[in-house]
């Protein structure tokens, strides 16, 4: 066991005995949503977990140490210090753990404590991806790499609808990333239900995900599992409508100079006061209808 790592009780006794776990990301709680409601909402999901058969695990790097399962103080913390945390990816977690500083944890800096603490599945709303203009601003998430080279399931409800999405999907099936579509053949676009653009496979059941990781793992295969799941019908938002609304904050975000690892949250958050906050409700629907599966998959791994 890393000695930076530390395991909440109640995820190190379910790891011990062989039951199963979702790791969740922090990065969330701290950049995706405002307060309250990230707190309630990282609460909600812990909460669908369990009902679903699996023991939560939020992610985080709190005090230097690498938290894998974070208490209720700990994620209201988080919530309430929002984006005073810094939003730590592969590059940023030596500093902050040799620092003893508090990072909230992406889907690359998840996927890696997660694999640390031997957990194999992974619920968040969207992943990074290739941005919109990378030709010539070589803005790709560290997220794509990550897959590549760690042993993780990530379910997610496809990439982030802000990103270049047809660029997305070449990266990963250049570093041989499968990317499986839950119940359709079309790659999800976070917000909405379809992109036009295909998946690798189309899985029906948590049965069929969790042999295909299983057998992933026993061809002794390099790297995780992309599984892409539609947001809910009720909540899917109209792609017109989210379209003028990102190429609104995209303009925004360039005027403003906003780079980098700043570029998701500041859309995110231009994007829900743009909609009017049908946004940010339909990302909460998202990560839960996430967590559901996730938890399902685990517990027939």
């Amino acid at each position: 066991m890393n000695s930076h790592l530390e395991l909440s009780p109640e995820v190190a006794a379910a790891l011990a005995a062989g039951k199963p776990v979702v790791a969740l990301e922090s990065t969330i709680i701290s950049h995706g949503m405002p307060y309250p409601q990230n707190v309630e909402t990282a609460l909600k999901v812990e909460q669908t977990i369990r009902d679903n058969g699996a023991t939560p695990a939020t992610i985080a790097i709190i005090g230097g140490k690498l938290k894998a399962g974070c208490t209720p103080d700990e994620i209201e913390y988080l919530g309430k210090k929002g984006t005073k945390v810094i939003k730590a990816s592969r590059r940023d977690l030596a500093v902050l753990v040799a620092r003893g500083e508090d990072g909230a944890t992406t889907v690359t800096t998840t996927m890696m404590i997660a694999s640390m603490a031997g957990i194999r599945v992974f619920a968040t709303g969207g992943i990074g991806g290739v941005h919109r203009g990378a030709e010539t601003t070589m803005d790709i998430s560290a997220d794509l790499e990550e897959l590549a080279q760690t042993p993780v399931m990530v379910i997610c409800a496809g990439a982030k609808s802000i990103l270049d999405l047809r660029l997305t999907l070449e990266y990963l099936e250049t570093k041989g990333v499968p990317v499986i579509g839950y119940q359709t053949e079309e790659l999800p676009a976070f917000y909405t239900r379809t992109s036009g653009l295909k998946v690798d496979y189309r899985v029906d059941s948590p049965e069929e995900l969790a042999a295909a990781f299983r057998m992933q793992q026993e061809l002794g295969l390099k790297g995780g599992m992309l599984v892409t799941n539609p947001i809910p019908e009720a909540y899917s938002m109209d792609p017109k409508l989210i379209n003028a609304a990102i190429e609104q904050a995209l303009s925004d975000a360039a005027k403003q100079g906003i780079k980098g690892k700043e570029t998701t949250p500041f859309l995110l958050a231009a994007i829900k006061d743009i909609t009017g906050g049908d946004s940010l409700a339909a990302n909460i629907q998202l990560v839960l209808n996430n967590a559901r599966l996730a938890a399902q998959t685990a517990a027939r791994l």
